[in-house]
């Protein structure tokens, strides 16, 4: 058997801190990953067609505390590690895929702030992106003798045939001339300009002398653009991953959703028919977003079409093909391991530093089985983090015992509330709903 690795102090703080609280922890996820290989394996193949110049689009649908956002989170670092960019965002009721009050470019915004490469997976990396890319420019323009701003125009002449191309050879060209005046107030219109965070056309005009701006009608057209920038920056290309589509289902106005619906049919047209490269997505949902025929995707028959299970795939058969992943859920033998890598993890890789022996794991199972049933490994947030406090209070006081403390555990099954905080806003913008959202006798 291989030696456990020593963890970081960081790494172990960020875990458990993330774990305690129900949520997932952005890095180290590592040393908690368990089950699962077929799903991360299709997922990889995709990163790799997006590294090739092609294109992907995942449905990852789960239950509630299933694992999605887990599941979402390691594909990015995965997708990081084959030198490609991520960007991430959760839809919440002012962040949106399709709106007209700024909720789409709220989005936009969110998920380029998150931007991560493998020299900064932690977010903000756009302006190391466009850094990199001025660089290069400026190298070619010193060895071909000619001016800077002909060799960023040389370098975005394939971006010019899109949806915004001209503009963002102009706000490059501005970033560099910033770089070269030490004019910071100019670098950050463009980066600014660049993570869609200007609203009115004047502003920004008045800043970078561009005509148009990102707002909630270019959304998507900003993202291929971005996904052809990354490339001609030097990186394979642009991974994005929308979590909490269940916020999508929420939304009162059946017009609404319809809106959203119709652009993510357009995402998955592209991708399905190769009109992008170097592009693609991961897309969080719950079941009930899936195939809700009257407020989910099923609903929108164009959708429900393209997403419709394999036939073939039945009694246990799995197809990991088409852009619907489902995940399986986790057995007993993958909650040993899950509780035994968080055990780990406390004890920093030590194995004689473990704070309870392998007889614990088994009677917090058997005890979890008994208050909430399969739900405990089923769909395991709450489990894990009662884990996680048993364990936090047994490191702060060495005398107890966890025999004692075993009973007095309170593990809850997961729901929606646990994952979102709550029911969505009702959509002020285009009116009240035309479905019944709920009925109880």
């Amino acid at each position: 058997m291989p030696p456990t690795p020593v963890i970081r102090p960081r790494d172990r703080d960020t875990i458990l801190q993330a774990l305690s609280a129900g949520v997932v922890p952005r890095s180290g996820l590592r040393h908690i990953q368990v089950g699962r290989a077929a799903e991360i394996g299709a997922l990889v193949r995709d990163i790799d067609r997006i590294g090739d110049a092609g294109a992907a689009i995942r449905f990852v649908i789960g239950e509630y505390g299933a694992g999605k956002t887990f599941f979402l989170n390691l594909v990015r670092l995965i997708a990081l590690e084959r030198k490609l960019v991520t960007v991430h965002a959760d839809l919440a009721p002012d962040r949106r895929i399709h709106a007209t009050s700024g909720q789409a470019r709220g989005l936009y915004a969110e998920a380029l702030r998150n931007m991560a490469t493998r020299t900064k997976p932690d977010g903000g990396a756009l302006g190391s992106v466009v850094e990199r890319f001025v660089t290069d420019a400026v190298k070619e323009a010193q060895q071909a003798r000619e001016a800077v701003e002909h060799a960023i125009d040389r370098r975005l002449a394939p971006l010019q045939e899109e949806v915004g191309g001209y503009d963002y050879a102009v706000v490059l060209k501005a970033y560099w001339r910033g770089s070269e005046d030490g004019n910071e107030a100019l670098k950050a219109a463009a980066l600014r300009w660049l993570r869609g965070e200007y609203s009115t056309r004047t502003e920004a005009r008045q800043a970078l002398g561009v005509r148009t701006i990102i707002d909630d009608d270019t959304v998507y057209d900003a993202l291929k653009l971005l996904a052809a920038f990354v490339r001609l920056a030097g990186y394979g290309g642009l991974f994005v991953v929308f979590d909490e589509l269940v916020n999508l289902y929420k939304l009162q106005s059946a017009q609404a959703r319809n809106q959203n619906f119709e652009q993510i049919l357009r995402i998955l047209n592209d991708v399905l028919q190769g009109n992008v490269r170097g592009l693609g997505f991961a897309l969080g949902g719950t079941p009930e977003f899936l195939l809700d025929t009257r407020r989910g995707l099923y609903s929108y028959q164009a959708l429900q079409s393209r997403l419709a299970e394999n036939s073939f795939a039945r009694g246990g058969l799995v197809d990991l093909s088409g852009p619907v992943i489902r995940l399986q859920n986790l057995t007993p033998e993958d909650m040993l391991i899950l509780l035994t890598n968080i055990r780990t993890v406390f004890a920093s890789g030590d194995t004689a530093k473990h704070l309870v022996p392998d007889e614990a794991l088994a009677s917090f199972m058997e005890h979890c089985n008994r208050r909430i049933g399969e739900a405990y490994f089923r769909t395991p947030r709450n489990t894990i983090r009662a884990f996680v406090q048993l364990l936090a209070v047994l490191e702060q006081n060495p005398t107890a015992d966890w025999r004692n403390l075993l009973g007095e555990v309170e593990v809850g099954a997961d729901g929606p509330g646990d994952a979102d905080g709550g029911d969505a806003a009702p959509d002020s913008t285009t009116g009240r709903d035309d479905d019944l959202v709920d009925l109880r006798l």
